[in-house]
């Protein structure tokens, strides 16, 4: 298989098994990935919510930073690094210049004191580059490609994984991470639901994912349903939700940036992100939910009573887990609250909608 530019797509090390239990394979981020098993996406889904979900996600970037300091990392990036205790980890942003999203990305510091990074498979060549040119040449910056990362998720993850991995798994806090012997544990995900993510090498891959799918609870899931997941739960998916046009406050993410970061800036952008805190930008990302059954898909146009244009969706579909279509945008921030009444425009037709907190389904995140 090739993409749009006649570029033969790399596989993961789990293609073979993807390609053993049916699944259909689409280009994605220059891979050939399983969109969903026979199945189908809404039953991949709605197990994923109800027991556990293996996702292969080694199309991923993984980076090993070292030589690199938390201060160093911080010069980059507005989350607070050098607070982030061993064997923790925190969702944050590489960003340019400007402030705009360049990856949303998680930082991990693990036992030892080092720092690696899980960064989106469509951005991780030039993440790279931009480490390692902004680091400088006393830091290694390692793309480690001989890794696979694994994703199970779902209220069952932690029981199975229990059976394979041990019982300290279980009581794992939310964004930690812990190696299990060849296994690096982190207890994350991309779905909303409890779950963790096993890094471990290539090699071994299969034959962890095939011990994983031998459990009852387990099912493989594909690219489909970890939209419609990540969707439901209000999660950024890159070129989407953000890029670099996108600043964290007009994402919605100025959560990330904590006190420390914003009395000491640092970070690139930092005096227009932080002007943004006090004058909000001109558009901001909303959820929204439209009338009726019809799903508002991304380039949909937002208009409002009156049909003028206020903005576009970015990621829209039909959110099995409520049984009705749900979107993201971008919308002018005077129709940001919750409630305000608009329309998204679907089949040249305006139809109904209104601006809805998110997530659409309450996350279910391990707390202890």
């Amino acid at each position: 298989m090739v993409d749009s530019d006649n570029v033969p797509l790399r596989r993961t090390p789990l293609y073979p098994l993807h390609i053993a239990r049916g699944a259909k394979m689409v280009p994605f981020a220059g891979y050939e990935m399983p969109v969903q098993y026979p199945s189908g996406i809404i039953a991949e889904h709605l197990h994923t919510r109800s027991q556990a979900g293996l996702f292969d996600v080694s199309h991923m970037g993984q980076v090993a930073l070292h030589g690199a300091t938390a201060a160093m990392l911080e010069t980059l990036v507005p989350g607070d690094i050098a607070r982030l205790a061993e064997g923790r980890m925190r969702y944050t942003l590489l960003l340019n210049d400007d402030g705009g999203i360049i990856d949303d990305l998680m930082a991990l510091r693990v036992a030892g004191g080092g720092l690696r990074l899980v960064v989106n498979a469509a951005t991780k060549q030039g993440d790279v580059a931009h480490l390692r040119d902004r680091l400088g040449h006393g830091v290694d910056v390692r793309l480690c490609d001989d890794l696979a990362l694994l994703a199970l998720q779902g209220p069952a993850s932690a029981a199975v994984l229990s059976r394979l991995v041990g019982p300290g798994v279980a009581t794992m806090p939310f964004l930690s991470c812990v190696r299990f012997g060849a296994l690096f544990v982190t207890r994350s995900g991309y779905t909303g639901e409890d779950g963790f993510e096993i890094s471990l090498a290539a090699d071994g891959a299969t034959e962890l994912a095939e011990r994983l799918l031998a459990e009852p609870e387990v099912a493989p899931i594909g690219l489909g349903a970890r939209d419609t997941l990540r969707l439901e739960a209000g999660l950024c998916l890159y070129g989407h939700e953000i890029d670099e046009t996108t600043t964290p406050i007009a994402a919605g993410l100025a959560w990330t940036i904590g006190k420390r970061r914003r009395e000491g800036a640092g970070f690139p952008g930092a005096a227009h992100i932080l002007r943004e805190l006090d004058d909000p930008p001109a558009r901001r990302r909303v959820g929204i939910r439209p009338d009726g059954r019809a799903p508002a898909r991304e380039g949909s146009a937002i208009v409002d009573a009156a049909g003028n244009l206020i903005g576009e969706v970015t990621s829209g579909g039909f959110g099995p887990s409520l049984g009705a279509p749900i979107a993201m945008g971008y919308v002018a921030r005077r129709y940001c609250d919750p409630g305000t009444e608009l329309a998204v425009v679907v089949r040249d037709v305006a139809r109904a909608a209104r601006v809805a907190p998110m997530p659409f389904v309450p996350t279910r995140y391990y707390r202890g």
